[in-house]
């Protein structure tokens, strides 16, 4: 159940930061909103994560996976561009959250 809180607060934040992509600065009241109410979500929701997961452990694959999850949607839905410094990072990123759970930081 904690991991699912987590993707939660994931899945809220990634949301949260692709709407501020579209916010122009907060000059648009939609996805300005949008990203308010993402972020009020993926913390708490991140808050309910901490009662039972390592900061350490929590913080870590919330912000790993959220940036590559922002990265790979930047590529692929928003046109930026690919390099394989970008690619190399996302997969250094991806293999340190691995490295975290597996290494049972709890």
């Amino acid at each position: 159940m904690v991991y699912l809180t987590l993707a939660g607060a994931i899945l809220a934040e990634v949301v949260g930061t692709t709407a501020m992509k579209y916010s122009n600065g907060f000059s648009k009241l939609v996805p300005s909103l949008i990203t308010g109410f993402s972020y009020a979500v993926a913390f708490i929701l991140l808050a309910q994560t901490l009662k039972t997961m390592a900061v350490g452990t929590a913080y870590a694959i919330w912000a790993g996976v959220g940036t590559a999850a922002i990265a790979a949607i930047g590529i692929v839905f928003i046109g930026e561009s690919v390099t394989v410094a970008k690619i190399i990072g996302i997969v250094l990123v991806i293999g340190g959250v691995v490295v975290l759970n597996l290494g049972g930081i709890h």
